[in-house]
């Protein structure tokens, strides 16, 4: 069964950890599998990194500024938002993570992040873990 859980952001950028709307969802399934985390959004990404500093989201968010910048893409005639499209891209809809007795395999600083490039927005993030 795939779940749904809705994220509202903030920012027109963020780094959001989603770890713990995820979690209740594989413990309830039990026993070993994989979950598989995908945001429908073409402007939104599914990442794993680091939880313990919250700097590695900005810094992130900065490295993709960096990479690619804003208000020079074709798509910006159409919505200014052509930026974030790439953005989501690079980075990639959803990730896979393996789980055994009901918990997700994750590192000891891994949590499973929500990146918003173009909001504030609801977004819907896609859980099915089996």
């Amino acid at each position: 069964m795939t779940h749904e859980v809705l994220i509202r952001t903030q920012g027109k950028t963020q780094v959001l950890d989603i770890t713990e709307e995820i979690a209740p969802i594989v413990q309830k399934q039990g026993g070993e599998g994989v979950c598989c985390v995908y945001v429908p959004h073409a402007t939104a990404a599914i990442v794993i990194n680091e939880n313990a500093d919250p700097n590695i989201g900005l810094d992130l968010l900065d490295a993709l500024a960096a990479l690619v910048p804003e208000g020079k893409w074709r798509h910006d005639r159409i919505d200014d938002n052509g930026a974030a499209h790439i953005k989501a891209a690079i980075l990639g809809p959803g990730e896979t993570i393996p789980y055994r007795d009901g918990r997700l395999l994750l590192g000891r600083w891994q949590s499973v992040m929500l990146v918003e490039l173009d909001g504030p927005r609801e977004r819907t993030v896609l859980v099915r873990a089996g």
